[in-house]
């Protein structure tokens, strides 16, 4: 009786313990804005607050320098103080560097235009190179953007992730194929509106569609996310 009562105690503590491990877990709410804050504003922020100073120092060129230099200051920063470079901030980087070279080696307006198909382009090649890997970009993204801790050998979140990361890659390519066609067809004016649109659209599409998901996944699997302790 004893060995059947110190078995079943055995067995839930496993279970308990299983379980403990299966959760999802993000810093606690200030942390994680601080957080989130602080990667959207070294991959954004800065590059942006660098162009409108370089522009209104010496026209458009001089502020695409400035952005392209201060993103890659702030990637040897990183490295020097992280050992480390954030995916998100690597890849504000990466465009800013195509845009740039696009825009001073050409000096038209057509391939200045043409920086912002090329910019989805890349970023659909990006994402669609790294989701059939073991770190697909949307989970390296996740851990880097809002910290959140996850089991690693869970099959279910890493087959999220993938798609995810394909959703993203489908996404860009969607707004290459459109901002192209626009670029065509559509005066400047128009073209820059639409850019602005397909832009924000699809971050709020891409990013809705991927909750919406991430969710489903929680529940079929029975995880469960929770805050940091302390």
């Amino acid at each position: 009786m004893t060995l059947q009562a110190n078995s079943s105690a055995a067995a839930s503590g496993h279970r308990i313990l299983i379980a403990m491990a299966e959760h999802l877990e993000l810093p606690r709410p200030c942390r994680l804005m601080l957080t989130a804050g602080w990667n959207l504003a070294e991959s954004l922020g800065i590059p942006v607050a660098g162009y409108f100073a370089g522009a209104a120092l010496d026209g458009r060129d001089a502020g695409m320098i400035a952005a392209t230099a201060v993103v890659w200051l702030t990637v040897i920063g990183r490295k020097a103080i992280t050992r480390s470079v954030p995916g998100l901030l690597m890849i504000s980087a990466l465009v800013l560097t195509v845009q740039t070279a696009v825009v001073l080696i050409t000096g038209s307006v057509l391939f200045f235009l043409l920086q912002f198909p090329l910019a989805n382009l890349g970023l659909c090649l990006l994402f669609a190179r790294t989701a059939p890997t073991r770190k697909p970009l949307v989970a390296q993204l996740a851990a880097e953007v809002v910290a959140l801790r996850h089991p690693s050998h869970h099959a279910g979140l890493h087959r999220f992730f993938q798609g995810a990361t394909w959703l993203w890659a489908g996404i860009f390519a969607v707004s290459t194929l459109g901002l192209a066609a626009a670029m065509a067809l559509e005066p400047v004016k128009v073209f820059m509106l639409l850019t602005t649109v397909v832009t924000v659209g699809g971050i709020i599409a891409g990013t809705g569609a991927s909750a919406l998901w991430f969710f489903r996944v929680l529940r079929r699997h029975d995880l469960r996310v929770r805050f940091a302790v302390g």
